[in-house]
């Protein structure tokens, strides 16, 4: 299948890569020409200058960006992807964004007998290299029918959840959930080096039973050594937590352990952990 694959960052760069070794006939796109570049050299695809350019011809094209803003810049406007798109094919967004421009998307893809599926992913940077991500989608069955084989390419397990928008609802959650588990990880690893415990026999323990989780298997070692250089951005899941906090606002639901855990960040930030992994909230309670 020919498709298109537009922001080649830490995510996109090896999901495009997937979708390459996989058969299809892949052109990229990256507002940072050199990237493209680097891609097309290790996977041999090809690559546009432009994101309409990079869309034309494609049945699928495939986005992962910063931001709403960002999203909106690469699919709209005269060299935006949607302009390159025929009746019929299917805009996939992978981006954590808000459920807003979501629909905002769908509406203007649907006035173009385009299909939209917002599709974020969960799994970071080791899920997206090995091919391992979760999937949450919104959007209408026959543009999943479409998109879903061709996503299994990079993932573990994809689901579409409901209408439009709902993807990224439940990508809010899961970030919910993430920065409660990491905060208590994070205080049990401090509470357990103050108390002069051997903290790697004691996940060995506790990871056996109710407080085992992804964050404890594979984030413990490196949060005992303080090691953050890696993984997911405390930058970028202060973007989500906002995301998930405005939400929360327009729905009433009230988050005071994210809005906390958010503040938490904020105070990595401060210490100069912007790149930091999101593990890095023990490092602000050793400072």
């Amino acid at each position: 299948m020919k498709v298109s694959f537009i922001g080649l960052g830490v995510m996109g760069f090896p999901m495009a890569g997937h979708l390459q070794k996989a058969g299809h006939q892949v052109c990229v796109y990256n507002r940072t020409r050199q990237k493209a570049l680097d891609w097309v050299e290790k996977y041999q695809g090809t690559m546009a200058d432009t994101p309409k350019a990079a869309a034309s011809g494609a049945e699928l094209v495939f986005v992962c960006v910063g931001n709403d803003d960002d999203l909106r810049s690469v699919v709209l406007g005269e060299q935006g992807a949607l302009a390159g798109m025929q009746a019929g094919t299917v805009l996939v967004d992978h981006t954590t964004a808000s459920a807003t421009v979501a629909r905002e998307l769908e509406a203007l893809c649907e006035a173009q007998q385009v299909g939209f599926l917002d599709a974020p992913v969960s799994g970071g940077q080791a899920g997206a290299e090995n091919g391992q991500l979760t999937i949450m989608v919104g959007g209408k069955q026959p543009s999943y029918a479409l998109a879903e084989p061709v996503m299994q390419s990079y993932a573990r397990f994809c689901r579409l959840l409901g209408e439009c928008g709902t993807g990224q609802l439940a990508k809010m959650m899961n970030q919910i959930c993430i920065a409660g588990v990491v905060q208590g990880l994070a205080e049990a690893m401090n509470f357990g080096q103050k108390a002069g415990l051997d903290c790697e026999a004691v996940v060995e323990v506790i990871s056996k039973g109710a407080a085992q989780s992804w964050q404890m298997e594979n984030r413990h070692k490196t949060m005992l050594a303080d090691q953050y250089e890696f993984g997911f951005a405390v930058d970028w899941m202060r973007k989500d937590l906002g995301i998930a906090l405005q939400q929360g606002r327009e729905l009433g639901a009230t988050l005071p352990m994210t809005a906390l855990v958010d503040q938490f960040y904020a105070d990595v930030q401060a210490m100069g952990g912007n790149r930091w992994d999101t593990s890095s909230l023990l490092a602000r309670l050793k400072r």
